[in-house]
């Protein structure tokens, strides 16, 4: 049954090459990828998806594949007022002059967010990241954009890093942490403590619920009514292609019910963020 009055605040558009992930043979793994606007709209009217945040997709070792999808990005944003937008961005000093150029775009009609992640290089805390960090973060607090940053746990993507971003950039910029950490530990770290404790330090934060491990929703939600913060934090995301919408939304409305909290994290937060 479609589901009304939802709105997505993260998933994917653009059709990437097959590539041969963990040594395997070249591979499809996000398989309702769409690469035109008019699919991805289809995908909206089937769902009963009332507003979407759509972003670039990536995932294959070629940073110039994501940047060229932020023209798809860009004319869904254009062609239907349903959908807002993010541009792919790059922590990646040799990145520099694609960014450049998709910063460029800040401006356009539904423009909200800068996405960026570390699963295609660089790090946190390397010196050689921070120029085109500062760029991305500047940008977004002139603009008054919110930045979406992938989690997951280990390596460059572990909430330990990224936590760094909160630390050094929250203060006056809006961060999506996108996965509540990606993984156990993430979101103990998150749920248990971090995420509160951050919100409470007048941190903009920000998350959402999607590859969350089945523990992960209805503890997240049990600590907002129990803390009394953190209502406002908490996003709807499908994260489609790389997510399931059918199964991400049952899981987050089980977790979150029907009543005021229900409604902000399905619909209403994704206004106050998104206008």
């Amino acid at each position: 049954m479609a589901s009304t009055h939802v709105n997505d605040a993260h998933r994917h558009i653009g059709l990437l090459p097959a590539f041969p992930f963990y040594g395997g043979p070249p591979v499809h793994p996000d398989s309702s990828a769409r690469g035109t606007v008019k699919d991805f709209l289809a995908d909206l009217d089937a769902e009963g998806t009332e507003r979407a945040l759509v972003m670039p997709n990536y995932g294959v070792p070629d940073a110039s594949v994501s940047f060229s999808f932020n023209e798809l990005a860009l004319e869904a944003a254009a062609t239907d007022d349903r959908v807002s937008c993010g541009l792919w961005v790059s922590p990646r000093p040799q990145d520099a002059e694609l960014n450049a150029g998709a910063l460029a775009h800040v401006g356009e009609k539904g423009v909200k967010v800068l996405k960026t992640s570390f699963l295609l290089g660089g790090q946190v805390d390397d010196p050689a990241c921070t120029p085109q960090l500062d760029q991305i973060f500047d940008t977004a607090r002139t603009h008054g954009l919110v930045v979406h940053v992938h989690t997951s746990s280990g390596g460059a993507s572990d909430i330990d890093q990224i936590g760094l971003l909160v630390d050094r950039y929250a203060g006056d910029v809006k961060i999506h942490l996108v996965h509540l950490g990606g993984g156990v530990s993430a979101h103990i770290k998150l749920i248990g403590s971090r995420l509160f404790d951050w919100i409470e330090a007048g941190k903009q934060v920000y998350t959402d619920t999607s590859w969350a491990v089945g523990f992960a929703p209805r503890w997240l939600v049990q600590e907002i009514e129990r803390r009394g913060v953190g209502h406002d934090r908490l996003l709807f995301a499908s994260d489609e292609p790389w997510g399931d919408h059918t199964g991400e939304l049952a899981r987050l409305q089980a977790a979150a019910g029907d009543g005021e909290l229900g409604r902000m994290v399905l619909r209403d937060n994704f206004a106050a963020l998104y206008g």
